[in-house]
């Protein structure tokens, strides 16, 4: 355990003291919000990204010593584990460093080595690698035996060749100086299998149809596209440095001489590339390649969703959601404060019934009738003809008309979740439910859908779903309780992300809640069946009573230190209410005075925080936006435009922008800014707001290429840096369009 911490704190840049903290915490049942918000004094104000690099590598180096117990254990067994091998073993720091020294010892199935050995050659195996002069043949003529199955001199010499081979195959440093080659020089090569060209599945891979890169510069998106690509019998992937090279590489450590005996060294050495070596390192740095992809497309999906969840909520407002239609309908629901459901129907406004007065006349009485306050379009289909036909509307001033974009929304419609929700009125309804409950409050809606399904990400359906989930699981809860949760009125699915409480928890919390009543303060919290003293530890801060008897219960201060700013207005000559709404009591405050062994500065200053602003929001104010009037489809577009938009997702190549024709355009990695772009996060995120310019519309591919530069149309203009290779007719946009339609899928 202490080689384990002192390896992390290494790596990681801590100290032994805090690794050690966080993970006697972590181990106890704390969560990570919990220690980042309520421990700092521990952990020395590590944030929830440290803290969970530390969870995260000590798994990993958990793995890493289970298997070196095992690997000794097997060796031990075959009674061939010596001192020597023994340290190799433990000093190993990689998992392919150890298995390394473990495959010579590995049990293994029938091979040709093996054949060989039974066949008696081993020794002659054993003459030929120290390259002696001598008589090869002769010597191996001494080893033909119709008994063992050795017809003549040439089948000796190949099983012995046979056997030499495995051991080069089998060399601990071969293996790290040819996976070194590997990685610093290996070359990913795709082509096409050719009856599956033409084919439209096969048309989506075209610019990987004579693709060839160097797999240290090949950016995650493309490897995941290549992978794809082969997993769907479109392409045939090839990984390795040149062949001539690996080889040399290898006669260099293997060939001693130039006799004979090295001539079948030499022969041996290439077999062992070509039949065991390289296959098996291909197969090694694929999977390794794909993982750090695969991790790099985590974290690219959860920032995204970050941003995403955290999206400024309008608040509780009364809300008129449409979900828009043309032949089916417009689906119409008014909701209240709370998001409660008070009215639902369908409009037909639009082509074919075109009942637009009529449609009109419904709109203005349900909003006169419930007081209106905001209304939500959905952002799919007709939903700027929708948008026109409310502006048009005499609406009065003070209604706000907002776009929703409704991803995931028909997930929601027919989940579980919705049913339970909902469970009288059909998908329409409750899709549209979804749609205000997104305006008013993103976090609490979207938290009710499998991430996957909100829309943001990168080639999500082929990265390692487990660690996806695992990923994305830890976002959702930093941001909700980031945020905080009203426990009265956020749902079972808001609760279950809440720190320590978990989907049963949650369920007993709504439960207790529609038997006995809102919770009036946090100690009730103690009633909920299962809800233990360390539960109540860890989800007690992030909780929130509204209308409790103790003010604190609406903060973010964690009860264990109500105590602690009782205190504080005592020696104020104040009550804790007094404290908390004037600022010039909190300003005689002397901190330093409570610093005690439990409490520290960073806890007192938190608290302090906390007492200005109780229970504060930290997602940013509503502000509304509007796409650019009389721009609906892509029709509508023209080269050169300059239209508002927002960023609905980021990728490692560029950025997708909703300019409100229901087709998201992509601003690629070379077109967001004047200057070069390494990493698209630093100029973009997910729901911010920009100013593109159209470059490139094809309708009928429905592919359009934006621009934020100053001039797109520059001369000189590094338009296809960091773009695929396509064929020498396709456009900068077509290159762009070919990316976008690769990662729609």
């Amino acid at each position: 355990m202490d080689k384990l911490i002192s390896r992390l704190a290494g790596e990681l840049n801590l100290t032994t003291q805090q690794i050690s903290r966080v993970l006697e915490l972590i181990e106890a049942g704390s969560t990570i919000p919990f220690i980042a918000r309520y421990r700092k004094e521990l952990t020395g104000s590590l944030d929830e990204v440290v803290l969970a690099n530390v969870r995260d590598r000590h798994e990993q180096l958990k793995e890493l010593e289970a298997r070196k117990e095992a690997i000794l254990k097997s060796i031990e067994k075959q009674e061939k584990l010596t001192p020597a091998l023994a340290t190799a073993i433990e000093a190993a720091e990689t998992m392919a460093e150890l298995e390394d020294i473990y495959l010579p010892y590995k049990p293994k199935r029938k091979t040709r080595a093996s054949i060989a050995r039974e066949k008696g050659l081993e020794p002659l195996a054993q003459v030929l690698f120290r390259q002696e002069a001598g008589d090869i043949n002769k010597k191996a003529a001494e080893f033909v035996s119709s008994e063992k199955g050795v017809g003549t001199p040439d089948e000796a010499l190949e099983g012995a060749r046979d056997i030499m081979a495995e051991w080069v195959s089998e060399d601990a440093g071969a293996r790290k100086s040819l996976r070194d080659l590997f990685w610093k020089e290996g070359v990913m090569e795709s082509r096409v299998v050719k009856s599956k060209a033409e084919t439209e599945d096969g048309q989506k891979f075209k610019d990987y149809f004579d693709w060839k890169e160097p797999i240290r510069k090949t950016p995650s998106h493309r490897l995941l596209a290549l992978l794809r690509g082969e997993k769907e019998g479109i392409l045939l992937l090839d990984l390795a440095p040149e062949e001539d090279v690996a080889v040399a590489k290898l006669n260099q450590q293997f060939v001693k001489t130039s006799s004979p005996a090295a001539e079948q060294v030499k022969l041996a050495v290439k077999d062992s590339y070509k039949r065991l070596i390289k296959p098996s390192l291909e197969s090694e740095v694929r999977v390794e390649s794909k993982r750090l992809a695969d991790a790099e497309a985590i974290n690219v999906f959860s920032a995204n969703l970050r941003k995403l969840l955290l999206a400024a909520p309008l608040g509780q407002k009364r809300v008129l959601a449409l979900d828009p239609g043309f032949r089916t309908g417009t689906k119409v629901v008014c909701l209240g404060e709370q998001g409660e459901l008070l009215l639902n129907t369908v409009i037909y406004p639009h082509e074919p019934q075109r009942e637009t007065a009529k449609s009109g006349t419904i709109i203005l009485g349900l909003c006169d009738r419930f007081n209106i306050e905001a209304i939500a379009i959905g952002n799919g289909t007709a939903s700027r003809e929708t948008e026109a036909f409310v502006r048009s509307l005499p609406l009065p001033s003070s209604v706000m008309i907002v776009m929703v974009n409704e991803s995931g929304a028909s997930v929601y419609s027919a989940s579980e979740v919705a049913r339970e929700e909902f469970p009288d009125h059909d998908i329409t309804v409750r899709g549209a439910v979804s749609i205000g409950r997104r305006l008013t409050d993103p976090l609490a809606e979207l938290v009710k859908i499998d991430p996957k399904s909100i829309g943001v990400g990168q080639y999500q359906h082929d990265v390692d779903q487990t660690k996806l989930k695992a990923g994305l699981d830890d976002v959702v809860m930093s941001c909700v309780n980031s945020v905080g949760v009203e426990v009265n009125t956020a749902s079972k699915e808001l609760l279950s992300y809440v720190s320590g409480l978990g989907p049963q928890l949650a369920r007993n919390i709504v439960e207790y809640r529609k038997k006995n009543g809102p919770f009036k303060d946090r100690k009730s919290l103690h009633e909920v069946p299962r809800l233990g003293e360390k539960v109540f530890e860890q989800c007690a801060g992030f909780l929130r009573v509204r209308d409790s008897r103790h003010p604190l219960d609406r903060s973010a201060v964690h009860p264990e230190r109500y105590t602690l700013v009782e205190r504080f207005a005592k020696d104020l000559g104040c009550s804790v209410q007094d404290l908390m709404t004037q600022s010039a009591l909190r300003k005689k405050l002397d901190l330093k005075k409570y610093i005690s062994e439990q409490v520290g500065l960073p806890t007192l200053q938190d608290i302090l925080t906390e007492l200005e602003k109780p229970g504060r929001d930290p997602r940013q104010q509503f502000e509304a936006f509007s796409f650019e009037a009389g721009v609906r489809e892509m029709k509508d577009l023209k080269v050169g435009m300059v239209l508002p938009g927002i960023v609905t997702n980021v990728t490692n190549f560029g950025a997708f922008v909703d300019i409100g024709v229901h087709q998201d355009g992509l601003v690629h990695i070379s077109h967001l800014s004047d200057r070069f772009v390494k990493d698209v996060n630093t100029v973009v995120a997910v729901q911010d707001r920009v100013k593109v310019t159209v470059v490139e519309v094809d309708v009928s591919r429905k592919r359009i290429a934006l621009s934020m530069k100053s001039d797109p149309f520059a001369k000189g203009t590094p338009v296809e840096q960091q773009a695929p290779r396509a064929s020498k007719e396709s456009s900068m946009q077509e290159k762009m369009a070919a990316l976008q339609e690769k990662f729609r899928r």
